[in-house]
Parts: structure tokens; C-alpha cells; sequence
């Protein structure tokens, strides 16, 4: 209801509208989401999680690199959750690839790799989150949402086990991290994945993930490639 004065005739006039005081406030569109992971049980379980969220609109999935780059593009997403393990072309290496298909997207990284190098060169590569799959009900929403407000979110064990770490030597060729070196040096040794997790104190699947980051780095993907660039890098001795 409109409030009304007189004026100077004396005769009731409608005080003139404020748009600024009335109208009602613009409502913020939604927070929408690329999921991008190769499992279909874990994109539809993410979705529901996430659909349940007020303000949250899942418009997309994908299931490998290429496929994201796509949906990237079309659909232009609030916050892309990403998997670092899906077949095919490696997903942390594609990163600065992937947010080149549409740079406003904030990047979340939902992974089961809890190896603090994985975090350190996500976060470098352009993600603004790191989130392990073990605590996706507990943290994921909370991730999305402070990606979508430019914030970062980091898995606070994850966090503090990266406080604690010196921070990685520089001077790495190509790009490599301080542990891909490691991996490397031992794949050239001919160690095998179990092998070299038994030294490192990793899994074999992360053990798998850095192999496949140091062959889409390289650009070299046979053992025998992989040998001959740590010769020429001194990785190794002869």
C-alpha cells in the first residue's frame, strides 16, 4: 500500500515511487556446476548432493578431459568440480587447458589423492579448491560455494600437512614437481608402480597419477622414452 500525503491543495496525493526503496531486490541467478568424473555413480551421487543445496544448479557432467573442455565452453559454469584421475589425457596437467574454455569458472579439485604435491600443483595450475573424495559430504558444498564467492577452500588435514612441509625446491625441468622427480628417477631405475610406492610411502594408484602427469608433461609415454630423458637430464647415472 501506497503512503499518501497532502499537498498544498489539501487533496490526498501518492508520494512518487522509489525504485530504489520498492522494488523488490535482484535475486542472484544460481551457482552452477560442471561435474567432471569418469565414474557415472560418483557424478550421481555428487549431483544429488549438490542439487540438494539451495542456490546450487548442476547444468553438466563429463567424463574425461576432452568431454570437460566441452562442456566448459557450452555451458559456462559457476564452479567445475574436477577429478584428477579419469582416463585418458591426465586432468591436472590440463588444468590452465581446461579454465582457457571459459576463465570466469572457478576450478574445485575433488580427488582421492592426498599426496600434498598433487594440492600444491593444482592450486599453482589455476584451481581455487582441493577436496578429498573421503570428506566430499562434509566439505564439497562448502568448497563449491567459496569458489563460487572467489575464495579458496584447501582440505584443512591436507592444509596442515602442506604447512608443515618445506616448500619444493625450484629449478625442476619441465615443470616437474620435487615428487614426479622422484617417480621418475625410480621408473628409470625400472622399478615398478608397487615398487616405487613402497619406497615413497604411496599408494600404487597415486604412483599411477604421477606417472601419467610425468608422461603428459614430457610428452613421452613408453619406459623407454622416460629412461632416456633422465639420462639427458642427469636424473640418473649410467
Amino acid at each position: 500500500m501506497r503512503m499518501r500525503f497532502r499537498g498544498a491543495s489539501g487533496y490526498p496525493c501518492a508520494l512518487p515511487k522509489s525504485s530504489a526503496q520498492d522494488d523488490p531486490p535482484t535475486q542472484p541467478g544460481p551457482i552452477t556446476l560442471l561435474l567432471a568424473d569418469d565414474h557415472v555413480v560418483v557424478r550421481a551421487g555428487l549431483r544429488m548432493l549438490l542439487d540438494a543445496e539451495p542456490g546450487f544448479e548442476v547444468v553438466a557432467e563429463a567424463g574425461d578431459v576432452p568431454s570437460t573442455i566441452r562442456s566448459m565452453r557450452g555451458h559456462k559454469p559457476t564452479v567445475l568440480i574436477l577429478d584428477l584421475n579419469m582416463p585418458g589425457e591426465a586432468s591436472l596437467p590440463s588444468i590452465p587447458t581446461i579454465q582457457e574454455a571459459s576463465p570466469q569458472t572457478r576450478i574445485v579439485v575433488l580427488t582421492m589423492q592426498d599426496d600434498p604435491a598433487f594440492a600444491r600443483e593444482a592450486l599453482r595450475s589455476g584451481a581455487v579448491g582441493y577436496v578429498l573424495k573421503e570428506a566430499a559430504d562434509a566439505e564439497l558444498v562448502q568448497a563449491a560455494r567459496a569458489a563460487a564467492e572467489g575464495r579458496t577452500y584447501l582440505n584443512p588435514g591436507l592444509g596442515a600437512r602442506m604447512a608443515a612441509e618445506p616448500p619444493e625446491p625450484t629449478g625442476h625441468p619441465d615443470n616437474l614437481t620435487t615428487r614426479e622427480v622422484e617417480v621418475l628417477r625410480l621408473i628409470a631405475m625400472g622399478h615398478t608402480n608397487g615398487e616405487i610406492g613402497g619406497q615413497l610411502f604411496l599408494s600404487v594408484r597415486t604412483v599411477e597419477s604421477h606417472r601419467a602427469h610425468i608422461q603428459s608433461k614430457l610428452g613421452r609415454t613408453t619406459r623407454a622414452e622416460l629412461v632416456r630423458y633422465a639420462l639427458d637430464q642427469g636424473l640418473i647415472e649410467t
